[in-house]
């Protein structure tokens, strides 16, 4: 049986899509998973990532790595999934034809939400999208300020949407922007900080969804 493939998407740029793509890859490596990512995104991000974590392990990042253009993910994802455990693919901000390849590829699409009420109405789109696909969704609140009225809000907001919602919300912390740059996951650098906590509890949910 091949891995799983995970599709971080959000038609909103600045959502957090690869800072969630690589800690979910970097918490399922520390599991004893083989995990792989896949960048899609012609900005790059991730891959820039992958290599200033190559750089600072010497070499030995743990993890494949790969890119690919819209039309070559499907071949990308299926050559990685014969080797690894879990796929994360980071997409480009669009929800457009650029887009559909990594949804059909995926056995779950999460897709991070920071609260504002514009990352709700693009979620409506990306949503469409995997709809028509018929994949899965999970809609992640990311970048949330703990007790403040608009996080509040937006959380009752995403269950009118037509995607279940995780019950892990992710916090707007400095150490999230500060591994990644490092190239490194939160639970690499704060084990037992408050957002190593959150990545671990997203990943339970998202293991449990694709296992279940």
């Amino acid at each position: 049986m091949g891995g799983y493939t995970i599709t971080v998407a959000q038609q909103k740029g600045g959502s957090g899509k690869t800072t969630v793509a690589v800690n979910l890859a970097v918490h399922l490596l520390a599991a004893g998973h083989s995990v792989a990512v896949l960048d899609t995104d012609p900005q790059g991000s991730l891959g820039r990532w992958f290599m200033t974590r190559h750089e600072a392990t010497g070499g030995a990042p743990g993890l494949d790595f790969s890119t690919a253009s819209a039309w070559g993910v499907g071949y990308e994802c299926d050559k990685l999934k014969r080797t690894n455990d879990f796929v994360l693919v980071d997409t480009p901000p669009k929800a457009d034809s650029d887009l559909r390849p990594a949804l059909r590829e995926a056995d779950l699409v999460v897709v991070p939400v920071s609260a504002s009420q514009l990352d709700l109405w693009a979620t409506e789109a990306v949503l469409e999208l995997v709809d028509r696909t018929r994949k899965s969704a999970l809609t992640v609140l990311n970048r949330a300020r703990a007790g403040t009225r608009l996080s509040g809000d937006v959380v009752a907001q995403m269950h009118d949407l037509d995607a279940p919602v995780a019950e892990t919300i992710l916090g707007n912390r400095v150490i999230y922007a500060e591994a990644l740059g490092q190239g490194f996951g939160v639970t690499e650098r704060q084990r037992s900080g408050a957002a190593a906590a959150e990545i671990a509890a997203l990943a339970e949910e998202i293991t449990t969804i694709l296992r279940g």
